[in-house]
């Protein structure tokens, strides 16, 4: 049997493995014991309200079930938004002033993972220590679980895709007639998921003429989902067949975007988040507009920002630490390179829904073709590799930075999230992970062949420290 992973990103798992209905009943009833204490509720027939949606996955229906119903049995209102994006759920929890929320997904992972995403009342994850205390009341097992007269009551509410379309639509930054003006062509690969019908909805009512894909809701994924370039290659395909204007994919629950050029090219996911900033701080242009974006993210965002006088500052991987960064530094945009924007005037999340509006009206504010405007771009290489069952990665670590410390005191060394190693052309960014016995390592560096072989310069290094 295959563990059960517990992050700040809830807790996922093979469906029928680690994911079992007694661990989706153990950490449902944990996080409804959770918000109750967090939400000053303390007495157990006291009610709290958590809106609950799940990615569309084949069986989360299941999943869904077991949900609400320990959510009820404790004492719970639901209001269930059936399938909608991560994102979705995100704005319903804290729109509709719920308590807390949950998000059933598992990313981008493969059909047979399934999982549960954390959401506090303002619609943000749980963070490190509040994940922990969730750990803490699950491992006790100690709930309260209602009578007949205080069981909660579910109220399904299917217009949040609706309103979450409408927001999108109202943002002050946006020229929605600009956009429209354009009539983008546009092919949508959403993995047959929760992105289904609520991407070619918001994009239609930006004026483009949608092709749908792999859109028919169905939660079979017809390929590996998660959006990455050797899993797009009939959406590239489809681009070419149907003289698109570009190509958009998702992951499951829509939180990530990436993008197909006109060519059937990889717009590359770091370029996504580039280009996103550019159109904010362009529009809202100004010295003191902040950037935040984690520390594996391309360096081709500070090249942006400085042409606007704007800083960026980065957090540690991870959603919820770079959303406590960007309030902490009163950020105007952010995210993280893997295609994931976050514009906090629509909310404080990853959000794909906010990326397409924000990257269709750069590209028709340009007047370029999707390839055109990445020519004009910074051009960067990221390129990641892992080393695998390292005993003690701490140590490791600690031998790398005491060797770079020594050999260049120009180098910026960040230790936030592992070793980030910050050179004058170049990056080197060691994490280790929180469940397995690895140190992943990402580098980047002007060109692809350089930032390959630093990569594996590191890696060598490494390996001479085991």
């Amino acid at each position: 049997m295959s563990e059960l992973i517990v992050s700040v990103s809830g807790i996922r798992g093979i469906t029928g493995d680690s994911l079992t209905p007694q661990n989706i009943v153990k950490y449902a009833s944990a996080f409804a014991e959770y918000c109750r204490k967090n939400s000053g509720k303390n007495s157990g027939k006291k009610k709290i309200r958590i809106a609950v949606g799940r990615d569309g996955r084949l069986n989360g229906d299941i999943l869904e079930d077991i949900i609400i119903s320990v959510l009820r049995m404790s004492g719970a209102d639901v209001i269930n938004i059936g399938i909608a994006p991560t994102p979705t759920v995100q704005i319903a929890t804290e729109d509709l002033k719920c308590s807390g929320g949950i998000s059933i997904t598992a990313s981008h992972n493969p059909q047979i993972w399934n999982g549960i995403k954390f959401l506090n009342p303002d619609g943000t994850f749980l963070n490190d220590f509040q994940i922990k205390q969730l750990i803490m009341i699950a491992a006790k097992g100690s709930f309260n679980y209602q009578d007949v007269k205080n069981t909660g009551k579910i109220t399904h509410d299917d217009s949040m895709s609706f309103y979450h379309i409408s927001k999108v639509l109202s943002l002050k930054i946006l020229n929605i007639s600009k956009i429209r003006k354009r009539k983008f062509k546009v092919v949508v690969d959403a993995v047959n998921s929760s992105g289904s019908n609520i991407v070619p909805d918001l994009l239609e009512k930006l004026g483009c003429k949608v092709i749908r894909l792999h859109c028919d809701g169905s939660g079979i994924f017809p390929h590996t989902p998660e959006p990455v370039p050797e899993n797009l290659a009939s959406l590239s395909k489809s681009v070419l067949n149907n003289k698109a204007d570009m190509g958009i994919a998702i992951d499951p629950d829509a939180d990530r975007l990436v993008l197909i050029t006109e060519k059937g090219k990889s717009f590359g996911e770091e370029n996504t988040i580039t280009m996103a900033v550019n159109h904010a701080l362009r529009i809202q242009s100004g010295s003191g507009k902040n950037v935040t974006v984690n520390l594996s993210t391309t360096r081709s965002v500070e090249d942006v920002a400085l042409k606007y006088k704007s800083k960026v500052f980065r957090s540690p991987v991870g959603e919820i630490n770079v959303v406590n960064e960007m309030k902490k530094r009163r950020s105007l945009i952010g995210g993280e390179g893997s295609g994931g924007i976050i514009y906090p005037e629509l909310h404080y999340g990853r959000d794909s829904l906010a990326g397409i509006a924000l990257v269709l009206n750069e590209l028709a504010d340009s007047g370029k073709s999707l390839s055109e405007y990445k020519s004009g771009l910074p051009e960067y290489f990221i390129y990641k590799s892992k080393i695998e069952d390292i005993k003690d990665p701490d140590k490791v670590l600690r031998k790398i930075k005491s060797k770079y410390s020594v050999k260049n005191s120009n180098i910026r060394i960040n230790t936030d999230d592992g070793l980030k190693l910050d050179f004058a052309d170049h990056w080197i960014h060691l994490r280790k992970s929180n469940t397995e016995p690895i140190i992943r390592i990402i580098t980047e560096a002007k060109s692809e062949k350089e930032a390959i072989n630093i990569n594996k310069k590191i890696t060598s290094e490494i390996r001479g420290i085991l």
